[in-house]
């Protein structure tokens, strides 16, 4: 029979390995009004992915542009009207590489910076 005190002690063992791994991915320091300083475990939160979803439509959106601006409307509508009558990924990258108003206000913004 196992000793009743052992099973408290893994419990805080456990307790104790699980605080360690997460202060291993980040700490929050603060200091207690006795002078104490604290570490807790940064949270984890969704701001990291959001933020690369965000950059990446925004760089998709300036690829776009670019695109636009270098090759002409007429040739660039051309190209994604072909894109949309083709497999269903293709569709998919017509759908997403459709000319929208602000993918041509930034080509013609960015053509008037470029004179």
């Amino acid at each position: 029979m196992a000793y009743a005190g052992s099973q408290q002690l893994e419990k805080r063992l456990t307790k104790i390995e699980a605080r360690r791994r997460a202060l291993s991915h980040g700490a929050v320091y603060s200091v207690n009004q006795d002078g104490l300083i604290i570490a807790r475990p940064r949270r984890r939160g969704m701001r990291r992915p959001l933020h690369l979803v965000i950059v990446a439509l925004v760089g998709v959106l300036l690829f776009k542009a670019m695109l636009f601006a270098s090759i002409g409307a007429g040739t660039y509508n051309a190209r994604v009207a072909t894109l949309s009558e083709g497999t269903a990924i293709e569709r998919a990258g017509g759908w997403l590489m459709h000319a929208d108003g602000l993918t041509v206000w930034l080509a013609t913004q960015g053509k008037m910076l470029l004179k």
